[in-house]
């Protein structure tokens, strides 16, 4: 907004922003509006993104991966994803890679890794996590989803909802109690695929925003799912679900603060256009001073999402400062949205503007990925620990 520059990145990774923005504008943007009518975005589009390099970069080289293991390229993806305006691919696209992948890369079994990261690499797989349930959503010691032990394989039954990339996903990473007398120690996760009988998918959901994004349920009746599709240890999923939603926190928030960039930009320009009572709506007060509000939160969340990913890559980023930033960020998201409407007037509820659809978009955002309460808990546990 103030150009106040941005110490974290190197040239390397500016070279790599503009082969990101040149990509979107040619395979994302052009398609966003079909994709929003479809409920979903393309297959064709997973798999231009994997020929780019642009799936799972931190992926060992011999599972078809980079091995960066930088997380600010990561942050540049979800940041040009967002300034692009294209809710749905900004939110499906990085949940794939960086909050999909990790539990894979973390956790998996080597013959696990060897069979499913490559497709997810390249796109011909599309990855899921599957933890809300119909009747326990933030509350995911509720879950009623159950696997059973059979010796060489785990039955599982079950059903969750709210599911992200859920229609087009092929491999998924499902939470369900192994022992349901144990509470959180009972949880344990599991890797499920499209090739697993009694795994099934209900259609896309009817939902207010994120029309380009595919959601739904997806429904477990005696999938028989072998052992080493286990991730990680039994009893420990709840723990590395807590571990790994520090990431997908980050994720969010990164999400939120270019998402509200896209909409204040796209509101200034629309202002010195726009007239009424015979000159620019730019030029009234009002205007201006709401304009400098958003610009002047918006350029400071933009400076401390930066330093959070610093910390990120370092190793220091705890929950409470994920869930802080995805509490902050989200807010300010859906405060400038709104704003920005405002100042478009009646324009501003038509979907053919970028900015009705950024109002839409926005506020599942204090939802998901832990409610915005949620997020209040957790860092009030910190400060009063």
């Amino acid at each position: 907004m103030f150009g106040l520059h941005r110490s974290l990145f190197t040239e390397e990774h500016q070279l790599f922003r503009q082969s990101v923005r040149d990509f979107i504008s040619r395979e994302i943007t052009p398609h966003n509006a079909e994709w929003e009518k479809l409920k979903m975005v393309s297959r064709g589009s997973w798999l231009k993104l994997g020929e780019n390099g642009f799936l799972g970069i931190q992926a060992p080289e011999e599972l078809g991966g980079l091995n960066i293991q930088d997380f600010r390229y990561n942050a540049i993806l979800i940041e040009e994803l967002g300034l692009s305006g294209c809710s749905g691919p900004a939110i499906g696209y990085p949940l794939h890679s960086d909050i999909v992948m990790p539990y894979v890369l973390h956790y998996a079994t080597a013959e696990a890794k060897q069979k499913y990261i490559p497709k997810m690499v390249s796109g011909e797989y599309i990855g899921a996590v599957a933890m809300t349930e119909p009747g326990a959503g933030s509350d995911l010691q509720g879950m009623r989803t159950t696997a059973v032990d059979r010796g060489d394989h785990y039955v599982i039954n079950g059903s969750k909802t709210f599911i992200t990339n859920g229609y087009l996903s092929d491999v998924v990473v499902v939470a369900a109690k192994t022992d349901p007398s144990k509470g959180a120690k009972g949880i344990s996760l599991f890797l499920m695929d499209n090739h697993m009988q009694g795994f099934s998918k209900g259609v896309p959901f009817e939902k207010v925003g994120l029309h380009a994004q595919d959601t739904c349920e997806l429904f477990f009746e005696d999938v028989l799912v072998p052992k080493e599709n286990l991730l990680g240890k039994v009893g420990e999923g709840f723990k590395y679900l807590m571990t790994e939603l520090a990431q997908e926190r980050l994720v969010v928030a990164l999400a939120a603060i270019a998402l509200a960039e896209f909409a204040l930009k796209s509101t200034i320009d629309y202002v010195k256009q726009r007239k009424a009572f015979g000159k620019a709506i730019s030029e009234f007060q009002n205007t201006r001073f709401k304009l400098a509000e958003m610009a002047a939160q918006v350029e400071q969340g933009r400076i401390y999402c930066d330093y959070l990913v610093l910390l990120h890559n370092e190793g220091k980023l705890d929950s409470a400062m994920a869930s802080a930033a995805k509490y902050n960020m989200t807010e300010l998201q859906c405060k400038v949205a709104d704003e920005c409407v405002q100042l478009h007037g009646g324009y501003g509820y038509m979907w053919e503007y970028g900015v009705a659809r950024a109002w839409a978009d926005a506020r599942v955002q204090r939802i998901y990925a832990g409610t915005n309460e949620i997020m209040k808990e957790l860092i009030a546990r910190k400060i009063l620990s």
